[in-house]
């Protein structure tokens, strides 16, 4: 009877960071030895990480990797392990899957679809490599296959796709299923985003159902470089049942699943298949947080500081914060959490509720920066906010110095500045103003500073450059300000943050204008979720002008006339500020799309800024 263990572990990795990976990728080797697996698969490109970026264009970073296959061979005495690597093979890079078995390499299958949509640049750094191609490459003084190799191993045949490899048509499972192979095995590094999980999960399920198989697939886990997090999902499935599903988006850095298959009867497979939600608005919580601690943690940071203006944005960023730590704390207990973050020299309190008010006050510093502009209800919403989650408050006003800058401009122009006349250059010095004393404490306490622009004000430019918009990490700006409010609902009926009940009753507001003026987020664009309906048509799926109008008016949102004006202003402001969008901090990707120019949406600085399209729209 053909039975065989198999593992699949998602591991934590770090760009070329080279004894963290290989203690990772070893940690995973032995725990699954310990579970008695056969055949464990590990990730793609684990050994390097998968964002090493232009470094994968060197000679030295895949003849490194390749390398450092020799550490892992020797841990493979017993069990069969896939692992992934970049490998320089007659002068070109390929990305590869390197089967090792008892100490001994059995092959290199080579990646044959690039992926290059999105966030996706690999064509870049690989080459393709052709279908039902099989050369041989020498290492160690020894001869192996290399390119569309398959195996069999306890009388199973295996054999493999990465990642991008299972979203074409043209896929090799195509070509594997007329070998008769039993067992496909895809290392992935495949980011998250809102939804794609259960396309993912879907993708696995059909594809055991459709090639007649048992599928195994594993994917990179956390914020491994910056702005992409992985979910870490490990997913098992055979002939069309879904038989194996971790918990996605974990704290550890190595999560490994193991099931005894049984190729011939089924039923008699072993199956364990964790709770799932699929909810962008449950997602977002447990996304977003994992980033940040990551981000906080690689980059060897003391934690965080924040601009709490007691509006949306910062509110959301600093729940995220205090996620970090519930969540961090939950899954990997005081002791092991403490561990990552440095937080050895503290004191730790034995309540389990203190224990995460004191870890958030030690690694988030807040400040509410006023102007004579700022209202008391905002204050109150900062300062509440910040004490229910335990973080430092500090509150300061900045007329000061507003006013020094403002009298100095008004001296070289001879005349007083105004509202009727200076009205954007007045709320932006308020906000540049901001910028220099919150990157002090920045500094000072060697923490990261904290963006809050969203994404409709990226759309828009809705945001004071060297103002909101600077810092070391923009958390939500991928996300739009319609989901943000929806979330910290959500974050304050269901996650128990009873901090967010002045801010949700808030209207959003820059407090930029003089009190009286009645300034809101909404009256200087527009309505919000008409920025996410037109967002969503124009930048995700690249219509016109007039194309955006003729669908979005089918939907009776608003008046056909209000609906035009709409339109055209966002487009107007859409291509005016792209300049703004280059110098976005580095920002997770969340979303099926961002308006981040280095991972997504590239526009050009300078265009016509759709002059002629938005005429025709005027016509209609």
């Amino acid at each position: 009877m053909k039975k065989m263990k198999l593992g699949g572990a998602c591991l934590n990795q770090i760009p070329f960071d080279w004894a963290h990976n290989i203690q990772n990728i070893i940690h995973a080797i032995n725990a699954a030895k310990e579970e008695k697996v056969a055949l464990l698969c590990l990730p793609e490109l684990c050994i390097t990480g998968y964002g090493c970026e232009d470094l994968f264009l060197s000679t030295w970073l895949p003849t490194k990797a390749l390398n450092k296959l020799n550490e892992i061979i020797s841990e493979t005495v017993g069990i069969t392990v896939v692992v992934g690597l970049p490998v320089l093979f007659e002068g070109k890079v390929y990305n590869t899957a390197c089967t090792i078995s008892n100490g001994e390499i059995l092959g290199f299958y080579a990646k044959h679809h690039l992926a290059n949509d999105g966030v996706h640049y690999e064509p870049r750094w690989f080459n393709s490599w052709p279908k039902e191609v099989v050369k041989t490459i020498e290492f160690n003084g020894k001869k192996y296959p290399f390119g569309a190799f398959n195996l069999t191993l306890n009388e199973v045949k295996i054999g493999f796709e990465i990642c991008e490899d299972a979203w074409r048509e043209d896929r090799p499972a195509c070509e594997l299923v007329k070998h008769g192979i039993e067992l496909i095995l895809n290392p992935s590094a495949s980011h998250f985003a809102f939804h794609k999980a259960a396309f993912r999960e879907n993708l696995v399920v059909s594809s055991s159902k459709d090639f007649n198989c048992v599928y195994l697939y594993t994917n990179l886990l956390g914020n491994e470089a910056g702005r992409m997090i992985y979910d870490g999902d490990i997913i098992f499935a055979q002939k069309g049942k879904l038989i194996g599903l971790n918990k996605r988006l974990s704290f550890e850095d190595c999560n490994l699943l193991t099931l005894e298959i049984d190729f011939e009867n089924p039923e008699k497979s072993e199956k364990s298949v964790a709770h799932k939600d699929y909810e962008p608005i449950k997602e977002f919580s447990k996304a977003a947080s994992l980033g940040l601690f990551d981000y906080m943690r690689k980059s060897k940071s003391k934690g965080f500081v924040l601009s709490l203006s007691g509006g949306a944005d910062s509110s959301s960023i600093a729940v995220l914060v205090a996620e970090s730590v519930k969540n961090g704390l939950t899954e990997l207990g005081t002791e092991r959490f403490i561990k990552k973050i440095g937080f050895t020299n503290k004191i730790i309190p034995d309540d389990s509720r203190c224990i995460k008010r004191e870890l958030t006050h030690y690694l988030l510093t807040t400040a509410y920066q006023g102007t004579e502009n700022s209202s008391v209800d905002t204050l109150e919403s900062a300062r509440n906010l910040a004490e229910s989650i335990g973080a430092q408050f500090h509150h300061w006003t900045i007329d000061q110095v507003v006013n020094t800058y403002t009298k100095t401009v008004e001296t070289s122009l001879g005349r007083l500045l105004t509202w009727e006349k200076d009205d954007i250059a007045l709320q932006n010095i308020q906000a540049r103003a901001r910028s220099p004393i919150i990157w002090m404490f920045a500094n000072i306490e060697n923490k990261l500073l904290l963006s809050t622009s969203n994404r409709s004000e990226g759309d828009v430019g809705y945001a004071t450059m060297d103002g909101d918009t600077s810092g070391s990490i923009s958390p939500i700006a991928a996300v739009d300000k319609h989901f943000i409010l929806q979330w910290l609902q959500y974050a304050e009926k269901e996650l128990g943050y009873d901090g967010l009940s002045y801010v949700n009753n808030l209207q959003p507001t820059a407090e930029l204008r003089p009190l009286e003026m009645n300034q809101t987020d909404e009256d200087d664009l527009m309505p919000y979720h008409i920025i996410v309906s037109i967002e969503k048509l124009a930048i995700l799926d690249k219509k016109s002008p007039l194309e955006v109008f003729e669908i979005l008016r089918l939907q009776d949102l608003e008046s056909d006339q209000l609906l035009k004006e709409h339109v055209s202003k966002f487009f107007r402001l859409w291509s005016r500020n792209q300049w703004k969008r280059e110098r976005i901090a580095p920002s997770f990707h969340l979303d099926a799309f961002n308006v981040d120019p280095r991972t997504w949406c590239r526009f050009p600085i300078l265009s016509a800024g759709f002059q002629e399209e938005l005429e025709e729209l005027q016509k209609i």
